[in-house]
C-alpha cells in the first residue's frame, strides 16, 4: 500500500518496497517469493484462510522449506494466523507480519517487519511454537494477539498474557511459550457461523431470528466475564433446543470468560444451560475456531473439551 501524494488516500502499490533495499540479512538465505491472494485484509474469508493453508501444507511436504513468512493486511492478520494456527500441522516457523503504514509515509514499518519475520522464521527456537505474529519487534502467538490500535505502529497486542518473544536489532529471543498446541485438519470451510456483542438492553430477536436462518453455531461476546442480559435468554434456549451450538466469550479487552455469577443471565446458569464458554479467545477467533471445529464434528461434549483448551 502507499500514499497517493495528491490525495491522501492509502490504495494498493505495483511497487514491492524490498526492490530499495539490496541487502537485509546477514547471513545466507534464500527467499522464494509468492504471489497468493493481492486482497485488502477487510477483503479475507475463511476459504481464501484455506488456500494459504493448503498452499503451506503443500510447500511443507515438499521438504524444501525451512520456515514460511505471510506478508498479510492487519485488519484481520489475526484472525488468518490463528486459521492457521488451527489448520496446518507443522513444526517449521509460520510467520505472518504487515505494516502499520504506506511504503512511501515518513516512519513506514513495513520492511523492517518483514525483515524481523524472515529474522523470526530462520530462528531454530522458532520452531513449535504455533503460528507466530511480528510487529514491531515483538512477537506473539497468533492464539491470543489482537490488533489494539487503527494507526499506531505498536497496535498489536496480548491481551493478559503479553507477547513471547522480542527480536532486538538481529537476535531473536524467546521467553514464553504455549503449554498446549491444537490442530484440525479440514479440507473444507462450509459451516455459518455469525458473531454477535452483547449490550446493555439487549433483547433475545437477533438471536430469536437466527434460530430461523439455518446457522451452524453461534459466538456471543459477553458482558464482563461472561453474562448476559435477562431479555436473551429465550432466545438463548431457542437454538439450544435445535442443537445450536452457542459459544460465549468476554467483549472485555483482558481477562477470560468464566462461569462465575449466579443470577439470571450470569454464567453459571449460562453454562449449566448448555452455553460453551471460550476462555482466554476474542469473539473473532471464537468463531474461527467453531467454524473448523464444526467440520470435524457438531457433538456438544466435544465442542465443549476443545474450547476448553486455553
Amino acid at each position: 500500500m502507499s500514499t497517493d501524494q495528491s490525495t491522501g488516500v492509502v490504495k494498493p502499490s505495483s511497487e514491492h518496497p524490498l526492490n530499495e533495499y539490496s541487502y537485509m540479512f546477514d547471513k545466507e538465505v534464500r527467499l522464494t517469493e509468492e504471489d497468493i491472494l493481492q486482497l485488502p485484509s477487510p477483503h479475507m474469508t475463511p476459504e481464501h484462510m484455506l488456500i494459504v493453508k493448503k498452499r503451506i501444507d503443500a510447500a511443507i511436504r515438499s521438504k524444501e522449506i525451512d520456515g514460511v513468512v505471510i506478508t498479510h493486511g492487519t485488519d484481520t492478520l489475526e484472525e488468518t494466523a490463528y486459521f492457521l494456527d488451527l489448520t496446518v500441522e507443522s513444526v517449521i516457523p509460520i510467520v505472518l507480519t504487515g505494516a502499520m503504514r504506506p511504503t512511501n509515509e515518513i516512519g513506514s514499518d513495513g520492511v523492517r517487519n518483514l525483515q524481523s519475520a524472515v529474522w523470526t522464521a530462520m530462528s531454530d527456537n522458532a520452531a513449535e511454537k504455533g503460528v507466530l505474529v511480528v510487529m514491531n519487534e515483538e512477537i506473539h502467538a497468533a492464539r491470543y494477539v489482537t490488533k489494539t490500535h487503527t494507526t499506531n505502529v505498536a497496535t498489536f497486542r496480548t491481551p493478559t498474557f503479553g507477547p513471547i518473544g522480542i527480536v532486538s536489532k538481529k537476535e531473536v529471543m524467546f521467553f514464553q511459550k504455549l503449554i498446549k498446541t491444537e490442530y484440525f485438519p479440514i479440507e473444507q470451510v462450509t459451516k455459518t457461523v455469525p458473531l454477535l456483542t452483547a449490550y446493555a438492553g439487549m433483547s433475545g430477536a437477533f438471536l430469536e431470528a437466527l434460530a430461523q436462518t439455518g446457522i451452524d453455531g453461534v459466538v456471543i461476546e459477553a458482558l464482563g466475564a461472561g453474562n448476559l442480559p435477562p431479555a436473551t435468554l429465550n432466545g438463548i434456549k431457542l437454538l439450544l433446543d435445535q442443537n445450536i451450538p452457542i459459544v460465549l466469550t468476554s467483549r472485555a479487552f483482558n481477562g477470560i470468560a468464566q462461569d462465575i455469577y449466579d443470577y439470571e443471565g450470569g454464567g453459571k446458569q449460562l453454562k449449566n444451560a448448555g452455553v460453551i464458554f471460550a476462555p482466554g479467545l476474542s469473539g473473532p477467533k471464537a468463531r474461527l475456531k467453531l467454524l473448523i471445529v464444526l467440520e470435524k464434528s457438531s457433538d456438544h461434549n466435544y465442542i465443549s473439551e476443545v474450547f476448553e483448551i486455553m
